[in-house]
């Protein structure tokens, strides 16, 4: 068994998940410690909080509840698995399986089916995005030209841990009542 002990004192097994013992206060507690871009922006940045901001994109651009959802949920893998930057994940196939695993176990816990193509694609899009402005804010580096709009008035600043742990949580238990 590859199990990890989670926050919450679970064990979790990453490479056969379980959608019945993924934890909404582990994923958030764990994104909310995670930093982004491997830790080389200027200030600490978390995946909670990009995750937070995806979500908040989605709304502003008038997706619907569901993609949101999946805006909030899209990187909740690496709450069990950690983040790898873009450049170097490209090239780890045996990671990109896990990692689909594992996320598609989430958006069944969460959602009940798998996002279509069409969804995944609006996500992709938010999440571009938030790449874009969250390097062009904290590291004054635009990753994309043209700049991508964006439609939300979102913070890049240091929020501690706790507040986006609690955010991420009552988001989720806002766009997916019935599962907590």
């Amino acid at each position: 068994m590859s199990a990890i002990t989670t926050y919450r004192g679970h064990l979790f097994d990453p490479l056969n998940p379980n959608p019945s013992d993924i934890d909404p206060v582990d994923i958030a507690h764990a994104l909310s410690l995670l930093c982004r871009a491997g830790g080389h922006f200027a200030h600490f940045y978390s995946v909670g909080q990009h995750c937070l901001n995806c979500a908040a994109e989605a709304a502003a651009r008038g997706y619907s509840p569901r993609v949101v959802a999946l805006c909030l949920l899209h990187d909740a893998s690496e709450a069990y698995l950690s983040d790898i930057t873009r450049p170097v994940k490209a090239h780890l196939a045996r990671y990109l399986a896990i990692e689909a695993n594992l996320q598609n176990a989430i958006y069944q816990k969460f959602l009940g089916t798998l996002p279509t193509e069409d969804e995944l694609m609006l996500v992709r899009s938010v999440d571009d995005t938030l790449l874009h402005y969250e390097f062009l804010t904290i590291m004054n580096d635009a990753v994309f030209d043209p700049a991508p709009k964006l439609f939300a008035d979102l913070s890049f600043d240091f929020i501690d841990f706790t507040v986006i742990e609690a955010r991420y949580l009552t988001m989720l238990d806002t766009l997916i009542p019935p599962l907590h």
